[in-house]
């Protein structure tokens, strides 16, 4: 038995190396802070054996084990456990509800409670097998396979559900008619999109398309896209605008979508013109495209089939967009890369920015377009590291192309430094992946794979509206306000990057709650990376060591001097009934 003091014990010798690491580390940042004063020397030593000793991290540091660095650990006397809620909320989407508009609960009617996973929940399989094929558990409705039989596209067999026919005869087809294949074609936005099978098959194209529907009588086809590896959210088109910028689509997609695109005045095309770019597509499959085919399939009279196609021609007319082609069901328009150059008398809106959508009414108007040089529209992935017109053109106040690159280059440091912590953050485990605050894009821009995407959020008070800048990128995201639950199911991403969003809510909605939030659409075991200002860190540290999850706190990468500091968070897995917790290290 070893005696006290005795070093042959190996977590007695770790825990000495600890003690001289964090020992080392601490007399370099007082060495560099005096140094730095103007009264020391030898600096360049300090950061040389600072560097060597990497003191932003701590030996054998896992980001999915408990425990901190640089911060005391919460007193589990002053930690808020918070219960689990029952399992009928298994699949709890609090701000929307079948064939609805959204619209959330009451502060009084909010659940404070950690959503439960199914029995058997498992982690979905690597892109891309996961496009093909979900674990039943996941998603445990068969209400489509049974309506959708004849069809074949969607079936249940060997535990799971699988998806056994692509898209890809049909994107081929599109690609015959408009830019898909050279890049030009990057972002697109698939209205009523069942289980997002064109998104799915589009990213062979290298095409992000952002896929949304709403919560039915089909269960939860939304749910099945994004386990499929696919960006959507609920959602409809109804009477509130899309919460997407100008301008920012270059491809908009419906199929069989049931969308009334001729009726209140075209009103939803107006929409769907204000959210695509000049010079994109629009494209129309099924009723009332090739109708004199059709009619009787449809059960529809060819006088009813005719007067729809004909009243959809005479508002595409109105917006300025010219028919490219009808390639047997598919009709497919294209916008004017100068919408200015149009002779239609057309009603303008009057709002003065038309990026101002947040819950705000639809009206059947036309919107200027943003301050785009579509002429000047680069292919992907060129786009994505050139300077978007909306900052050259100063179209964002306080926002240059000086500070743009200055930003990229910012977040290609942070990027890499989670690398160095999580070391499986490209390896294509983290496929889902969202940017609560996510500013010009840096952090996508940075992560940029085939092999994972990222939902972009720009909350709806950040103090620069940035979307439109992430869309120029080539990536896509979303306008969202975090005092309110986002437009999905439970359990659908993967990694969540939340930087300074806690800082930005300070005092407007309770930290509690949005970390309740985030949770509910985090998978069991997923990860959360904040980077926030230390105090704060040590608040959220405090909230969510009473949820299950576990977390590691770092240095920033520029050392132990600056105040902000990055958190990783795993959450535990657990599911319906299971009263017991993973055991903390």
């Amino acid at each position: 038995m070893a005696t006290k003091g005795n070093t042959g014990d190996p977590r007695t010798r770790s825990s000495i190396s600890i003690f001289i690491v964090v020992g080392l580390c601490f007399f370099f940042y007082i060495l560099g802070a005096w140094q730095r004063s103007g009264f020391g020397k030898g600096d360049t030593i300090a950061q040389v054996v600072t560097k060597q000793m990497d003191c932003s991290i701590l030996p054998d540091l896992n980001y999915e084990t408990s425990g901190d660095a640089g911060t005391n650990d919460v007193s589990p006397l002053d930690v808020k456990e918070i219960p689990s809620c029952d399992d009928a909320y298994i699949d709890y989407t609090p701000c929307q509800d079948q064939m609805r508009e959204r619209h959330c609960p009451p502060e009084s009617e909010k659940l404070h409670c950690l959503i439960p996973a199914p029995k058997g929940y498992a982690t979905p399989f690597p892109w891309p097998k996961s496009r093909d094929y979900v674990p039943y558990a996941n998603a445990p409705y068969k209400s489509l396979t049974v309506e959708k039989a004849v069809q074949n596209w969607i079936i249940y067999e060997g535990g799971g559900t699988q998806f056994p026919h692509g898209a890809d005869t049909y994107i081929d087809q599109l690609a015959a008619a408009i830019p898909i294949d050279n890049g030009m074609v990057r972002t697109a936005l698939d209205t009523g999109c069942g289980v997002a099978s064109l998104g799915a098959y589009l990213f062979k194209k290298n095409v992000l398309t952002m896929s949304f529907a709403p919560r039915d009588s089909h269960e939860a086809q939304v749910q099945f896209a994004l386990e499929r590896g696919v960006p959507a959210v609920i959602g409809v088109l109804g009477t509130i605008k899309l919460p997407y910028p100008s301008g920012a689509f270059d491809m908009a997609h419906c199929s069989r979508c049931l969308i009334p695109w001729g009726a209140n005045d075209g009103m939803y095309m107006m929409e769907v013109d204000r959210v695509l770019r000049p010079g994109g597509y629009w494209l129309l499959s099924g009723p009332p495209i090739n109708w004199r085919t059709h009619y009787q399939a449809w059960n529809r009279t060819k006088e009813d089939l005719e007067a729809e196609q004909n009243k959809i021609e005479e508002i595409a007319r109105l917006l300025c967009w010219e028919k490219k082609d009808e390639l047997g069901d598919i009709g497919i328009w294209q916008k004017r890369l100068d919408p200015s150059s149009c002779t239609e008398q057309r009603t303008m809106c009057e709002s003065s920015d038309p990026d101002d959508v947040w819950y705000q009414k639809m009206e059947p108007c036309v919107t200027g377009s943003p301050k785009i040089d579509g002429s000047e529209w680069k292919p992907f992935p060129e786009r994505l590291k050139a300077v978007p017109f909306r900052v050259s053109s100063g179209a964002i106040p306080g926002v240059s192309p000086k500070e743009y690159l200055e930003d990229s280059r910012t977040w290609k440091k942070h990027v890499n430094a989670y690398r160095r912590i999580n070391k499986i953050l490209d390896s294509g485990r983290y496929r889902n992946i969202m940017d609560m605050n996510a500013g010009m894009g840096g952090f996508a821009a940075a992560l940029e794979s085939s092999k994972l995407w990222v939902m972009n959020v720009v909350p709806t008070i950040a103090e620069k509206n940035t979307l439109g800048v992430v869309f120029e990128r080539g990536l896509i995201g979303i306008y969202h306000d975090w005092c309110e639950a986002f437009s999905t199911y439970p359990r659908t991403y993967d990694l969540i990057h939340a930087n300074g969003l806690f800082s930005l809510y300070k005092d407007k909605c309770s930290m509690e709650d949005i970390l309740l939030e985030m949770d509910r659409i985090l998978r069991p075991e997923g990860t959360v990376i904040f980077r926030d200002h230390v105090d704060v860190l040590v608040k959220v540290k405090k909230t969510v060591s009473g949820m299950r999850w576990n977390t590691k706190m770092v240095d920033h990468e520029d050392g132990p001097l600056v105040p902000e500091k990055v958190m990783f968070a795993v959450k535990q897995y657990w599911v319906a009934g299971q009263q017991n917790v993973t055991k903390t290290n």
